[in-house]
């Protein structure tokens, strides 16, 4: 694409400008982390507030007009700023809420508490996605009040256990997130060095499974052989969710294929921490079987702990299942496909039930137009080189709420992680050359933004 909207000296001088900000924007992204944000019931969700105000002050420095909403959830903050007349608006999204810390034994360093190892960032939510907040902050910074467009922040304060207030959110104040373009950055880039935006995302979809036998535990050794315990009668249920060749074999999903991108095995490998003797699953590209295929992974199960388990036929068993869906899958129709499955692979008459714990659609983007085209250049800019279009095997449900509730907007996701940088799990971190060039996008493309042709 031949894009002339910004000269190279523009875009040299945001590049200095971010660079010349990052120290005080690592070191507002590290007091944010320091704020254990976890927007679970079972954790203190003052801290949650405090993530809230923190986020809110951020914003008032630059010149928004901001408040804090909650609608039955957890606090979000919305700010605004008017751009120049006949200029774009621009919605910029994250999240200030971040997941539990897990074991903590299986952290190098405290996760609250922000260290720097090898040009990494460690923390619990020092990626996802504080790091995404302080990407915007940086960016109102990077024009130092002199922005080329009208600026909407929205920071959601649930997304982690998620977004249950979202719909009511966009409901009550939807009229103020109105916008031309939407920034939702909440996703990952392709490998350090290369950017990424991701056009799909696969839906989702959670179910718990009980598997009844007796009415009561018996004696293994009086009755085994003869009477099915619900554990092994859960196990042999959840294997018929795959078929020989790893492919999920539930009747009624949706099975396509991704675009051809490179991809390759040792990648996924290394990118997974897979063991050496561990076969992949699954048939078709690896792109397809990540992105955009169904995957069903059995994520808990309840039965007697090993330590504490006796001689005893259990009576019931019970198993989560996590089905992530193709980007165009109708969560409802999985999951009836979910329960006839089940019902009808019940072994040995075991009695079956499952119950809905949750359900999300997918997103597909068509990214092409104006928008896309200046995203794809300030990523270029940044980065020195072309962004790759990707999908997400992960599940971003409120993605598809912001395309219904603003179907004219252009909805870029963008991300602030990397490969390694393991949200969710143990040392989360953030590749902090990486998040400068991030910060580096963003800021051209407001720029670029602004500088498109009016009217």
């Amino acid at each position: 694409m031949t894009d002339t909207t910004l000269t190279a000296d523009q875009i040299e001088t945001l590049r200095a400008r971010v660079r010349e900000l990052m120290p005080q924007v690592r070191a507002d992204l590290e007091d944010l982390t320091r704020i254990p944000s976890v927007s679970l019931d079972s954790f203190d969700q003052a801290h949650v507030q405090a993530s809230a105000e923190r986020t809110a002050e951020l914003l008032r420095a630059e010149g928004l007009d901001v408040e804090i909403v909650s609608e039955g959830g957890r606090p979000a903050v919305i700010g605004h700023v008017d751009g120049p007349e006949g200029a774009p608006t621009v919605l910029l999204y994250a999240h200030h809420d971040v997941q539990p810390p897990g074991d903590l034994d299986d952290w190098d360093s405290d996760p609250f508490e922000p260290v720097e190892r090898d040009g990494r960032l460690y923390g619990r939510g020092a990626a996802d996605d504080k790091a995404g907040v302080m990407a915007h902050v940086a960016a109102l910074r990077a024009h130092s009040g002199n922005l080329p467009v009208g600026v909407t922040i929205f920071v959601e304060g649930e997304e982690e256990i998620a977004s249950e207030s979202l719909p009511r959110l966009l409901e009550r104040h939807g009229d103020r997130l109105t916008s031309d373009a939407i920034v939702l950055a909440d996703s990952l880039n392709w490998a350090i060095g290369t950017p990424a935006l991701t056009t799909t995302l696969r839906g989702s979809l959670r179910a718990v499974v009980t598997v009844r036998t007796l009415d009561h535990g018996v004696h293994s050794g009086m009755f085994g052989g003869a009477c099915p315990d619900a554990i092994t009668s859960l196990c042999r249920l959840m294997a018929t969710l795959h078929d020989d060749q790893g492919d999920v074999a539930i009747e009624g999903l949706v099975h396509e294929d991704a675009p051809e991108i490179d991809y390759y095995e040792a990648r996924l490998r290394e990118e997974s921490g897979l063991l050496d003797a561990t076969e992949l699953i699954g048939t078709g590209s690896i792109p397809s079987r990540l992105w955009t295929k169904p995957a069903a992974v059995v994520i808990g199960i309840d039965a007697p702990a090993v330590d504490e388990a006796g001689n005893v036929l259990a009576a019931s068993a019970r198993a989560k299942i996590n089905l992530r869906l193709n980007p165009t899958q109708d969560p409802a129709e999985a999951w009836e496909a979910l329960q006839r499955h089940l019902q009808e692979h019940a072994p040995w008459g075991a009695t079956v039930e499952v119950e809905l714990d949750e359900q999300g659609w997918g997103f597909a983007a068509d990214a092409q137009g104006p928008v896309y085209d200046q995203a794809r250049a300030a990523f270029a800019d940044a980065w020195g080189t072309d962004p790759v279009d990707v999908g997400i095997g992960g599940s971003i449900p409120f993605v598809q709420a912001f395309a219904e509730r603003f179907p004219d907007a252009a909805i870029l996701v963008t991300g602030v992680e990397d490969p390694d940088t393991r949200a969710h799990g143990a040392n989360e971190s953030l590749h902090l050359g990486e998040f400068e060039k991030v910060c580096v996008a963003e800021a051209l493309l407001l720029a670029r933004l602004g500088a498109m042709p009016r009217g």
